[in-house]
């Protein structure tokens, strides 16, 4: 059973189809890369994935939970799903500590209530402690554990793209979106970032959709390939058939006159 199934995602704004009739599926364990030129629609369909967007037509399918996404589901609930995300920008709160990201990644998962919360019972400590226990897990695993206490604004770059992408971890996803993790990183954090990645789809068992534009990452990382020009799949395959493929090459370079 795929963990992710699309059928016939549109999405349109006004008279603009930023997603056209998109269909896939993704398997359990894949490393997908999701590649096209500036505005084919890569991070719409991202934005559809996880609620941001509701489809003008088509669904979304998480079948490990046999559960389609319908236009009711917003992001907060999507994440039950079993669906996380990380953005082009990077989307951390800024004047927070380190490990204050990464337990705002815990939230969802919290098993007391505003009752237990605003008078201490024992359930809210013992939640509490859990979380931070874990967040701390968290941060050691990515070798950010020394920098807990650190405003996240005051981190390195490459710091920063770990730190968020740890704190989707938090939230125990089947699925992780990666939105160009590799934008803005110089050759050395690039390579990091191409073990980071193949070490979290290990340990973490997870299956990874990367949308990037650094073709030498995307060429060594994936195993499969959708290509998309304007909103629409034009071809999906292994890197070697992508590299191949006529109609990709004409999306990118042009067709000669």
């Amino acid at each position: 059973m795929p963990v992710l199934k699309v059928n016939n995602l549109s999405k349109s704004f006004g008279g603009i189809k930023a997603v056209s009739n998109v269909s896939l599926n993704i398997e359990k364990g894949e490393i997908i890369g999701l590649i096209g030129p500036n505005g084919a629609g890569k991070t719409t369909f991202f934005n559809l994935l996880t609620g941001i967007y509701t489809p003008t037509s088509g669904e979304i399918l998480y079948d490990l939970n046999k559960k389609a996404v319908t236009k009711d589901l917003r992001p907060h609930k999507i994440i039950h799903f079993g669906v996380a995300r990380t953005f082009q920008n990077i989307r951390l709160f800024q004047n927070m500590s380190v490990v204050d990201n990464v337990l705002i990644g815990f939230h969802h998962s919290l098993k007391y209530g505003v009752a237990s919360a605003l008078l201490k019972l024992p359930s809210y400590y013992r939640n509490e402690k859990n979380t931070f226990e874990k967040a701390i897990q968290l941060l050691e695993k990515f070798n950010l554990l020394d920098k807990k206490d650190e405003l996240a604004k005051n981190l390195s770059y490459g710091d920063q793209r770990r730190l968020e992408i740890a704190r989707a971890l938090a939230a125990k996803p089947k699925l992780l979106l990666l939105d160009e993790p590799a934008a803005g990183m110089n050759p050395k954090e690039t390579k990091e970032l191409k073990e980071l990645i193949k070490w979290i789809r290990e340990s973490f068992d997870l299956t990874i959709i990367v949308i990037e534009h650094d073709m030498s990452l995307v060429m060594e990382l994936c195993e499969r390939i959708f290509v998309f020009d304007y909103g629409t799949l034009i071809a999906s395959g292994s890197p070697l058939e992508i590299q191949g493929n006529e109609r990709v090459i004409k999306a990118y370079l042009g067709e000669e006159e």
